[in-house]
């Protein structure tokens, strides 16, 4: 009878246990479906009370994506572009059909990003991204991530809390102060960038096309306190 129930047991562990390995292609197995090549990155819907966040995220989206292995759309070039063609509020166009991105640019899916919160928090940064990537031949969402991402800006002067005296919490909090204003802001946007398209399965021109479809994978909403 006990062997019975240990047999039983390892079952049970062993599948609650497949059941939370996660995998590029389970995540995201439109992505090597449809093996999108050229990319649009659409300007940023800002949905927090930073004025400047959607300037200063737009700038650091195209990297990552490039590096990954994708072809995108010079994000100057597209900028002038959609302003010239009053597409500059991605709002406008993330329920909406997608055929003239393709027809114009000539891209196989387009990037929209949604900023909830970049705002100073503490003595750091919060930042809550969300990426979209959007099929422009199916409509179909070939991706979907988001990350609630701290940047602790704090300086640690190397003493215990039980060592501190006041002066020294005091100094700890002008410095952090400090390096809150002087930090770029950008800087916690491109490390959230980063745990947003970690798992992101490669485009053509990586060594690893459709060759990472097992490769590990984490939850598709994360969160990440990094100094």
């Amino acid at each position: 009878m006990k062997k019975f129930f240990y047999l039983i047991l390892a079952t049970l562990v062993l599948a609650s246990c497949g059941s939370t390995n996660l995998t590029r292609s389970s995540l995201y197995p439109k992505m090597y479906e449809e093996k999108p090549v050229t990319l649009l990155v659409m300007p940023p819907i800002n949905n927090s009370a930073n004025v400047d966040a959607k300037e200063l995220l737009y700038t650091s989206i195209s990297r990552p994506l490039a590096e990954a292995g994708y072809y995108v759309i010079s994000p100057s070039l597209s900028m002038d572009i959609l302003k010239q063609e009053s597409a500059y509020d991605a709002e406008l166009f993330i329920d909406k059909p997608l055929k003239q991105f393709r027809d114009f640019f000539g891209v196989d899916a387009v990037v929209f990003s949604i900023i909830d919160s970049w705002a100073k928090q503490g003595l750091g940064i919060n930042t809550k991204i969300r990426y979209i990537i959007k099929s422009t031949l199916t409509e179909e969402i070939l991706f979907d991530r988001s990350c609630d991402l701290y940047l602790d800006l704090s300086v640690d002067s190397g003493k215990s809390s039980k060592e501190k005296g006041l002066l020294d919490v005091l100094v700890e909090l002008a410095a952090g102060a400090i390096n809150t204003a002087l930090t770029d802001q950008i800087e916690a946007a491109r490390k959230a960038n980063y745990y947003i398209f970690e798992d992101l399965p490669v485009g053509k021109y990586d060594n690893l096309y459709l060759q990472d479809q097992d490769f590990p994978a984490s939850p598709k909403d994360v969160k990440r306190t990094v100094k």
